[in-house]
């Protein structure tokens, strides 16, 4: 395979808009064996803690991510890469910019399931500092498939908490 992408600084992540759907689905066609329709995008980015996001080279979506953003995490419902430019940093720097959204004050880590079966997924988020934490039993209907519950929790960021601080202030 040809190196398409070989400097990932080229590669821009902005928040998904409609015009994004057609690549988005062709991404999502090619990826998955079990793919989400352009109109699941639709009712989930429709949601108010919904989002979406691209990653972009040379104005081609080459990638995209949609998350959920309950009160003290970030969900990660769902990423892919293009096939031909896999394995060329764009997932990673996708998840970097989920990474830098953890702050002290809000959401403290990024959690997800991830299929059983998908080796490749599951190497790739453990190699960037998730963790499985269980096992959903036969979470995928259409095949019954365990899910692993996979979270990242960086270790620079303490839990906050107003208690911990006026106590440390008091002991400090």
């Amino acid at each position: 395979m040809n190196s398409i992408c070989t400097n990932t600084s080229r590669i821009y992540v902005r928040w998904m808009v409609r015009r994004d759907f057609n690549e988005v689905t062709a991404i999502e066609n090619s990826c998955f064996e079990f793919p989400w329709r352009e109109d699941d995008f639709q009712v989930c980015l429709k949601q108010r803690n919904c989002i979406g996001m691209v990653a972009e080279l040379d104005n081609k979506v080459v990638g995209f991510m949609i998350y959920e953003t309950p009160k003290n995490r970030i969900h990660l419902l769902n990423i892919a890469t293009a096939p031909e430019f896999q394995k060329q940093g764009v997932a990673t720097q996708m998840i970097q910019k989920l990474i830098s959204k953890l702050t002290n004050q809000g959401r403290t880590r990024i959690t997800m399931e991830v299929r059983e079966s998908n080796l490749q997924a599951l190497v790739f988020f453990r190699s960037r500092g998730f963790r499985a934490t269980g096992v959903l039993r036969c979470f995928y209907e259409e095949t019954n498939d365990d899910a692993y519950i996979m979270q990242y929790r960086p270790d620079n960021i303490q839990q906050y908490s107003p208690i911990n601080r006026i106590s440390a202030k008091i002991a400090g």
